[in-house]
């Protein structure tokens, strides 16, 4: 915004406001239908008139049915005081009637989207678990982009304006995408086996029971590990004390063990030195751990995306240390519960009970 204030040569604040009363979106281009008169016929109308022609030649020379161009000229002042700049610009004015937002028309919907805004799912959930729940009440539908542009925009006044509290990115306008990341610390780490020589199977997906992990980091060096598993994205939050290495495979082998054991086959782990103890944690839980290659976070596109949505719970530099295992299994709980499209919007903990039953 600040080189858009010095290309205009504004204070930056100014242009701010003017985006935060849309929230950041920018609006749609006006357009008007084939049908409507454009102003080069309202000017052959206005001429049509000085010359003293009646409305049905001008309609012929237009091609244009007789009433369209008598309406056009009784609505602007009649065939003495007709202007087609002033028709124009008369023509764009009435044309200003906003679509009634559907989240205003609709109650029971609105009341709908705002609960489980409170319960943290995002746009996108709701819209496809609204799809699922009601299929045959297209009254019931509504796109994640008009429950975003609802709660950016107020000016619609459907939905309150602190809902937007329980969005996983708390702004108060949106952003682009574009974010820089930067790399942590890399270290070697001993007998470490490539994620290369992973079996075929967790690469599809197919079978259950391979895991992703990492830390979530936050403050004054505190930290939790995060686990997803693969086909279902089910995951596990576990209390780390500090990023020891023989601490941090004490307490993943902790909480992996509690899992079946058809659910616990491999771990793949980014290549931070929290893992430096893998070949403990493999003797002590029975499960393989794969290391991603250096830079390549994208290898664990399910753990990536998860932490994503954990700072919704977790926001960046916000202390961890202080919060109990309990207290993180309730957050996992919650998440788990939560519908995702790459699960055709079933829950993980859905997906994961079929494992468990079948």
């Amino acid at each position: 915004m600040g080189a858009i204030a010095r290309g205009l040569g504004r204070h930056s604040s100014v242009v701010c406001a003017f985006f935060a009363k849309r929230g950041g979106i920018e609006p749609r281009a006006r357009s008007r239908r084939a049908s409507t008169l454009t102003l080069e016929e309202r000017e052959r109308i206005s001429r049509g008139l000085a010359t003293g022609r009646s409305c049905r030649r001008i309609a012929a020379e237009l091609a244009r049915s007789p009433s369209t161009v008598s309406r056009e000229v009784a609505r602007n002042g009649g065939p003495q005081r007709y202007r087609a700049a002033e028709a124009e610009a008369r023509a764009w004015k009435a044309a200003e009637r906003p679509k009634r937002c559907k989240l205003t028309a609709q109650k029971k919907l609105c009341g709908l989207v705002a609960k489980k805004l409170k319960a943290r799912w995002s746009p996108r959930q709701i819209s496809g678990w609204l799809k699922v729940t009601f299929p045959n009440s297209p009254k019931m539908y509504v796109s994640h982009e008009t429950i975003y542009l609802t709660l950016f925009i107020q000016a619609r006044g459907a939905l309150k304006k602190e809902l937007k509290a329980h969005l996983r990115r708390r702004r108060a306008m949106r952003r682009s995408k574009n974010w820089s990341q930067r790399g942590k610390g890399k270290g070697q780490i001993r007998d470490a086996i490539s994620i290369s020589e992973r079996p075929a199977e967790v690469q599809d997906r197919a079978v259950p029971g391979h895991w992703e992990g990492d830390l979530l980091m936050g403050s004054t060096t505190s930290q939790i590990a995060t686990l997803v598993e693969r086909t279902s994205r089910f995951t596990i939050l576990v209390r780390m004390p500090s990023r020891d290495p023989a601490l941090v495979a004490k307490a993943l082998k902790k909480q992996i063990i509690k899992l079946p054991a058809h659910l616990r086959r491999s771990l793949t782990w980014d290549r931070g030195l929290e893992m430096a103890r893998h070949a403990d944690f493999t003797v002590a839980s029975g499960v393989d751990v794969y290391f991603c290659d250096p830079q390549s976070p994208w290898q664990r596109g399910s753990n990536e995306n998860t932490n994503g949505l954990l700072r919704q719970y977790f926001p960046k530099g916000q202390p961890l240390d202080g919060f109990t295992q309990r207290q993180l299994n309730a957050v996992a709980r919650q998440l788990n519960g939560r519908p995702r499209q790459t699960l055709n919007f079933a829950t993980p903990t859905e997906i994961l009970n079929g494992a468990l039953t079948a």
